[in-house]
């Protein structure tokens, strides 16, 4: 069966144009106006992947990421008429998996779409001999995709844990902000450094919010890697 995408946006043409989009590539669709319908349609399930206007009237779509993330860690893609700074980085610091301005590439947009639906994919790859990783307190479950820091689960968007599961591979190895955003999002797609500091940004809180440490260390001028010691807050 093909992945249902959620398209939320208050503009019908808008709408329009990303269903058509995803459904060329293969994917499934389905349609909200508004942050209420979002929810309706959030409620009943069956959903791989929101693309969520921030723009809308009665609820916006922040207010929509912060309903949907107190239960799930379903895959949010944001649209916003604004390059604003602000607003793409609070999007993901809220729980957004990625960012994308409008007026926007129909192709650019599913190209990011799928690249989400694959870091939360459920299969592991056939050269991906060990499924959970381990470091001091903090697991992460490939097949499971769960994330544990002690007896607490971590809930993570789908690029949290391919980010975090990148370092835990090599925890050895310092890598580069370009590096970390082949690991989520894949080769061959361009997103802003300050992407991938909003995502560490995030990986971090959630560990510092039930007691862990930092987990990530930066190493400046080059980039970030799993930090030496992961365990309880002094």
């Amino acid at each position: 069966m093909a992945p249902r995408i959620l398209v939320v946006d208050d503009e019908p043409h808008i709408r329009d144009v990303i269903c058509f989009a995803l459904e060329r590539a293969g994917l499934a669709s389905t349609a909200a106006r508004n942050g209420t319908e979002a929810m309706t349609a959030f409620r009943r399930g069956n959903i791989d992947l929101i693309i969520l206007d921030i723009g809308m009237a009665d609820m916006d779509g922040l207010e929509v990421c912060r309903h949907i993330r107190k239960t799930s860690a379903l895959p949010i893609l944001f649209l916003s008429a604004r390059d604003e700074e602000i607003d793409r980085v609070l999007g993901l610091e809220i729980g957004g998996d990625d960012y994308v301005t409008k007026p926007f590439s129909p192709r650019e947009l599913v190209a990011r779409v799928k690249a989400i639906l694959k870091r939360s994919s459920n299969e592991v790859g056939a050269d991906r001999r060990h499924a959970t990783l381990v470091a001091g307190e903090l697991s992460l479950d490939r097949r499971g995709r769960t994330v544990m820091f002690g007896e607490s689960t971590i809930a993570m968007t789908a690029l949290e844990f391919a980010i975090l599961d990148a370092l835990l591979s090599r925890p050895d190895m310092v890598f580069s902000r370009e590096q970390l955003m082949e690991a989520a999002y894949g080769a061959g797609t361009y997103v802003a450094d300050r992407t991938i500091d909003s995502h560490i940004r995030n990986i971090r809180a959630k560990f510092l919010a039930v007691g862990g440490s930092a987990i990530i260390a930066t190493v400046h001028g080059i980039g970030f890697k799993l930090a030496a010691d992961i365990g309880r807050k002094a």
